[in-house]
């Protein structure tokens, strides 16, 4: 066996007691509050097995890596298609992420991203769009500006007639 010195002995941590507000770890790590768009609540995973025939529509995110067929309406939120993913379908969503299979138009008010095992047929409308080499794609792009919002703290106005 052997011995703890004196100085390690007095560093080495006690068993917590009871109440919790007496207990600080040795070393803390500081941790980064993530953004507020970053922050994701509520996901819907549909899984390899599953499919689905019909209109679908949600205000959450959906990861789907099985098969669907129909149309997707996700407005705001964020659609990921797996690598087993099949979809037939025409999108309107936040975000697009295309890891799998999509045949249907995509239209995102953000971001439609195409990875490496990507294969989509149909045509995109998006802000901005990231095609990964190695992804299939075949289709249109429509990459649509950046609505701006009107500033407020300089004072002016637009009414009716006046551009």
């Amino acid at each position: 066996m052997w011995k703890l010195r004196k100085d390690e002995a007095s560093s080495v941590a006690q068993p917590a007691s009871s109440t919790a507000a007496s207990y600080t770890p040795a070393t803390e790590t500081p941790v980064e509050a993530p953004k507020a768009d970053t922050v994701r609540t509520e996901m819907a995973r549909l899984g390899k097995s599953v499919v689905v025939k019909g209109e679908l529509s949600g205000s959450e995110d959906l990861y789907v890596d099985g098969e669907l067929e129909g149309s997707i309406d996700l407005r705001e939120h964020r659609l990921i298609i797996g690598p087993n993913g099949r979809v037939r379908a025409n999108v309107d969503a936040g975000d697009v992420v295309i890891h799998g299979k999509l045949d249907g138009n995509v239209h995102s008010s953000e971001r439609v991203e195409l990875k490496k095992t990507a294969m989509l047929v149909g045509d995109i409308v998006t802000q901005r769009l990231v095609i990964e080499d190695g992804a299939y794609f075949k289709g249109s792009i429509d990459i649509q500006k950046q609505v701006a919002k009107p500033a407020t703290s300089s004072g002016l106005r637009f009414g009716k007639g006046t551009r």
